[in-house]
């Protein structure tokens, strides 16, 4: 954890929000339609965000990352993404250098989102030569859990070692607040666990997410999930957006002690692509509004901010594009800037991620940002046409 380094204070604000956007939109930079409204508070958050999964655990990546963030945030992209557990921690660090560089450049904390994840195990320097052992030494001894808590592994899911996540999360991005965590696929321990299991575990995670709110380390909180918001009602892993809002709501009341407390759980992030369409074409989540709808619907209902990730399907999508997304975009240079418009023009996504890995990635999102997105019966003619 960073040491002897004040950290950044702040977090996304309506007005900050706004007012980047705004800037952004009369400079040229980014087209009319590029940002998106988070439900009830009317943050202005970048159709494209990026993320800082990939890349080999070096200084030069370090370097790369940072430079990148820093370069994004000043050309109109407000929303960056990590996670814990992303090149065994350096990106945490990776992403606060770039924060402080968009800073030093004018770009004021209260216009960006931040967020990072927690869960996998983190494994700072690099997998350890003994897992058992550096379990039972970074991990027991400590008391963040026990090998009957991991799942897979790899994967933890007590409030302690999410709370360590979040303070490492914190430190290493050299901030106060982050304006999201998110619990990272906690669906992984239903295999092993059962799905009730599984979310008795999750509701004391929620609690101390609402104390950390409640303490002005995080602003909101959320699950980014892979396979758990996307399969069929009766799928083992399946993981209902509503039921998951109930359980906010208990650990709301319960860290409160207030039996009105609202919860702070306000989005969610899930794999969307052209190729994983699920989110949008899937029914399978009941709203409790009278209708069964699909995630991406059903977030929209709840008013959950939904992220998108796995934008370019781990770089497949960067070299080849569905052939109804290449007819319909084919104006575009190429399947990287096919896919990034196809995500971002899907209603109900708010913000699409991927990784930017190098220059040429970054300059894909910014040429994509500087377009409209795509009118809606232009985009859902492409459904159409899947489906003849």
């Amino acid at each position: 954890m960073r040491e002897g380094n004040p950290l950044i204070p702040g977090a996304a604000t309506r007005a900050a929000t706004q007012a980047y956007a705004e800037a952004h939109q009369r400079a040229g930079r980014v087209a009319e339609g590029h940002y998106s409204d988070f439900p009830r508070e009317h943050l202005r958050l970048s159709s494209l965000g990026v993320g800082s999964f990939g890349g080999e655990p070096s200084p030069a990546v370090d370097a790369r990352i940072g430079a990148l963030v820093a370069r994004a945030l000043g050309a109109g992209i407000n929303v960056i993404d990590t996670g814990a557990h992303y090149r065994y921690g350096r990106s945490l660090a990776a992403v606060g250098a770039g924060v402080r560089t968009a800073l030093e450049a004018g770009v004021p904390r209260e216009a960006m989102f931040l967020v990072s994840k927690g869960g996998f195990l983190t494994l700072r320097g690099g997998p350890p030569p003994d897992m058992a052992r550096w379990f039972e030494q970074e991990i027991t001894a400590q008391g963040l859990g026990t090998r009957e808590h991991l799942a897979k592994g790899a994967h933890l899911l007590t409030p302690e070692y999410l709370n360590y996540q979040l303070e490492l999360s914190r430190h290493l991005m050299g901030v106060e607040t982050l304006d999201a965590f998110l619990v990272d696929q906690p669906e992984v321990h239903i295999p092993e666990r059962g799905k009730e299991a599984t979310l008795q575990r999750l509701e004391p995670v929620f609690e101390m997410l609402e104390r950390a709110v409640q303490e002005g380390r995080i602003r909101r909180y959320g699950i980014s999930s892979f396979e758990g918001f996307r399969v069929e009602t009766d799928a083992p892993l399946f993981l209902s957006l509503t039921s998951l809002m109930g359980l906010a709501e208990r650990a709301a009341r319960s860290a409160t002690g207030d039996p009105n407390a609202r919860h702070h759980f306000k989005l969610v992030m899930m794999p969307f692509n052209q190729v994983m369409l699920e989110g949008f074409t899937r029914f399978n989540t009941a709203t409790g509004q009278g209708n069964v709808a699909s995630p991406i619907q059903a977030a929209h209902q709840l008013q959950l901010y939904l992220m998108a990730s796995h934008t370019l399907l781990k770089g497949h999508l960067a070299t080849q594009s569905v052939d109804t997304v290449t007819r319909a975009l084919n104006d575009l240079q190429n399947p990287a800037q096919r896919a990034l418009q196809f995500n971002r023009s899907t209603p109900g996504v708010g913000t699409s991620l991927t990784g930017i890995s190098t220059p040429e990635n970054l300059e894909d999102v910014l040429a994509v940002a500087g377009l409209p997105v795509m009118a809606r019966q232009a985009y859902l003619g492409m459904y159409e046409r899947v489906g003849e």
